[in-house]
């Protein structure tokens, strides 16, 4: 199968998962996707540990990490993420490789891209969703990673890693910043993450990923330690709490266990 047509998803510039040309056309054969997870919160935390384990199951045990989105808040919490996968990949007994990935200098260099092959799980870790999206977009190292999860690799992301794999990232610290284009991978989606968190305390979150309303978009909350898997339209909810669909006319609860289905027009389908 090639990666354009009904099997592409779209960023704002029209390219396939913001995949440069040469990438899509080298890629015009390929296996089975591995799954995805969207994450609320927990990575790399012993109570994750489960499911990162099943993402993995049946993989290579190479675990490769990219702590991208919290460079904003500088090296110290950069590093924090990056033990905290080093310590997730030890207790899962797995190789931990972590990509440095500072910025879209380092998103385009070679040697950074080349260590994504051979992946059983690649990890986007939370922060700032816009500055992950605007960093890996249509550089080799995103396109590694979708050739990895094209190749049957797991991809997860959780927080800002989980918002930036869709096509529309809002905001969740300024509400009045524009929408910032994301990854494309999952273009039929929006996800709120920490959504029992946020939800309490922005009571009008929902809506502005609710608005413009667009049928073909399916906006998904995930709460804390819990996490959509499988995908990209056919899901399961695992971990401690919910995920949540919402609508314009409210919200439906989706407990761990739960099978969900969520809308059409995904990279995979």
């Amino acid at each position: 199968m090639e990666l354009g047509g009904a099997l592409a998803g779209r960023d704002g510039h029209g390219a396939p998962w913001g995949l440069p040309a040469p990438a899509v056309a080298a890629m015009s054969s390929v296996s089975t996707p591995g799954p995805l997870a969207l994450v609320g919160s927990g990575e790399y935390l012993p109570q994750m540990a489960e499911i990162e384990a099943g993402l993995l199951a049946g993989r290579p045990p190479r675990y490769v990490q990219l702590a991208t989105a919290a460079v904003p808040d500088g090296p110290g919490v950069v590093q924090h993420w990056h033990d905290l996968g080093r310590a997730q990949a030890e207790r899962l007994g797995v190789e931990p490789v972590v990509l440095p990935v500072n910025n879209r200098a380092d998103a385009d260099d070679p040697a950074l891209a080349a260590q994504v092959a051979g992946a059983g799980l690649v990890y986007l870790s939370g922060g700032h969703p816009g500055y992950l999206a605007d960093t890996l977009r249509g550089t080799g190292v995103w396109a590694a990673i979708v050739a990895a999860w094209r190749d049957g690799a797991a991809v997860a992301g959780c927080s800002a890693g989980a918002m930036a794999l869709t096509s529309s990232v809002p905001s969740l610290r300024n509400p009045d910043q524009a929408a910032t284009v994301g990854l494309g991978l999952l273009p039929h989606l929006r996800v709120i993450p920490h959504f029992d968190a946020f939800a309490a305390r922005m009571p009008g979150l929902a809506s502005r990923f609710l608005l413009p309303h667009d049928p073909a978009v399916t906006v998904i909350g995930i709460d804390e330690d819990t996490a959509l898997v499988g995908g990209p339209t056919h899901w399961v909810v695992q971990g401690r709490q919910s995920a949540w669909r919402l609508t314009m006319d409210g919200r439906e609860q989706l407990p761990a266990g739960t099978s969900v289905t969520t809308a059409t027009g995904a990279a995979g389908d």
